[in-house]
């Protein structure tokens, strides 16, 4: 194991986390919130001290393999929550740290889920550090870091497939820094064209910041109480569409720009992932329509939930707790399907669905014709059985954390559902669930133990389960 290497990259990590933080700290000289300035400034010079301190540790070698990348990028997603807590304790925003730590790990893994009440009670700095922190999570903080810090040896490449969602990560240029660079150059642009267009709609600076990185990162964290739905229709819609773009995979968007349009239209997980989201819109539509006044208003909510869910942000413009059955049915069906492979969201991913409805299609014709050879494809070209069988490895991992997960929070004696939906929500980096943690409600009342076991799937969900895994296991710090 290459420690040293390791705590470099921490220190690396730690630095950039303190120049983020300059934005939530210009926001505090802007509104005049003298105590939260002051909470910036002493973990701003925390970060880049122990920052400072790591990286001048000198390193023998700067390779790094499969293992040092996984405990690696598990390691920094933890630092980072932990460190981006501490404002929030400091300035007395969140007094305690485990919520503050539920509150930063639900922001860095763009989940949304929250254990404020009254969201609007939070200073305005700190609210700007609480949505930027989706949108520093949204892309990877690594992959960022990968941006201007190449390294030796191909490790860069253990990182980014240990960051980046999906059943397989491929490079979208010879050189790890060149596909990391396209990467964010392409999120920074989706997100400016945002906040331009929010600002057309009559919002502010702040808000039009705030909204789109909540945007951007998939994450949902709102500035009001009422979540998106005292905005206009206007704002509304424009959230809907840029909730459903950064649902897509950023190297589709990259053949769509630089390379071959036909592979971004022709991508078997873009046609799944957009008829998902139109059916699950019409059934919804169908079974709530007497709910709205108009068709324009019931399709608009409808469109919003049905692409917040799926993309795993969270946001909402109506409490969709109260819909029918069927409705509820579905949405919680969404939660697990989440979005598209290398994209910003969350939850198992189409990509993920498509092999294992194909897997299961293969094993039947197979039963059938046991002399049959037949291959699974995807986007007209075949998949791996590395691949096939990496996904199968992860939805019973998946599944095992599941279950464990929610046994242990059973503890707090909430009912099946607010249970089930919420380990739903945290696992699948959604935000909110039903019953006690629906769409209008949050996970204050939850204990501890339990917001750190949520902590610990929001985390988990976020890096595809395996490097958190990797990180616990005995076997990774054998010799």
């Amino acid at each position: 194991m290459n420690y040293r290497m390791i705590l470099n990259i921490l220190g690396w990590m730690l630095k950039i986390e303190g120049a983020c933080m300059l934005l939530p700290l210009v926001c505090s000289f802007v509104y005049t919130e003298t105590g939260e300035c002051a909470a910036f400034f002493a973990v701003i010079g925390l970060c880049l001290l122990i920052g400072s301190a790591l990286t001048a540790i000198k390193t023998k070698s700067k390779v790094m393999y499969a293992k040092e990348g996984f405990v690696t990028v598990a390691l920094c997603w933890i630092f980072i929550s932990a460190f981006g807590a501490l404002p929030f304790v400091i300035s007395g925003n969140i007094p305690s740290y485990i919520d503050a730590f539920f509150e930063t790990c639900s922001g860095f893994s763009t989940t949304g889920a929250s254990i404020l009440t009254d969201v609007e009670a939070l200073a305005k700095s700190m609210l700007m550090w609480r949505s930027f922190t989706h949108w520093l999570g949204g892309m990877g903080v690594l992959v960022f870091l990968m941006a201007i810090l190449p390294m030796a040896g191909g490790g860069n490449l253990y990182l980014l497939r240990a960051e980046s969602p999906g059943p397989s990560v491929g490079k979208l240029m010879p050189k790890i820094k060149e596909s990391a660079k396209i990467l964010y150059a392409i999120y920074i642009v989706f997100t400016l064209i945002q906040v331009i267009l929010l600002l057309l709609g009559g919002l502010n600076l702040f808000e039009s910041l705030t909204i789109a990185f909540g945007t951007a990162g998939t994450g949902g964290f709102a500035i009001l109480n009422s979540g998106i739905a005292e905005y206009s229709p206007y704002v509304q819609y424009i959230v809907t569409i840029f909730m459903i773009l950064f649902g897509i995979d950023f190297g589709l968007y990259y053949m769509l720009f630089f390379k071959e349009r036909k592979a971004f239209f022709k991508s078997t997980e873009l046609r799944v992932y957009l008829a998902i989201i139109l059916s699950a819109v019409l059934i919804i539509f169908i079974n709530t329509y007497g709910m709205f006044k108009t068709v324009e208003e019931a399709l608009r909510h409808i469109a919003f939930t049905v692409g917040s869910i799926i993309t795993t942000t969270g946001f909402a413009t109506t409490d969709f707790n109260l819909w029918p059955e069927l409705s509820k049915a579905i949405i919680v069906l969404l939660m697990f399907i989440g979005a598209c492979a290398g994209s910003t969201g969350g939850g198992i991913k189409v990509s993920r669905i498509i092999i294992l409805v194909k897997s299961i299609i293969k094993e039947v014709r197979t039963s059938a014709h046991p002399r049959h050879t037949i291959k699974i494809k995807m986007n007209g070209r075949l998949v791996e059985h590395e691949t096939v069988r990496g996904v199968n490895v992860f939805m019973a991992a998946y599944a095992v954390i599941f279950v464990a997960a929610m046994l242990i929070i059973s503890l707090d004696n909430f009912d099946f559902t607010t249970n089930f939906t919420a380990i739903t929500a945290t696992l699948n980096n959604i935000g909110p669930g039903l019953n006690s943690v629906g769409p209008m409600s949050n996970f204050a009342e939850f204990s501890p133990l339990s917001k750190l076991v949520m902590s610990f799937c929001m985390l988990t969900g976020r890096l595809e389960i395996f490097p958190m895994l990797l990180l616990f296991s005995p076997y990774t710090w054998k010799k």
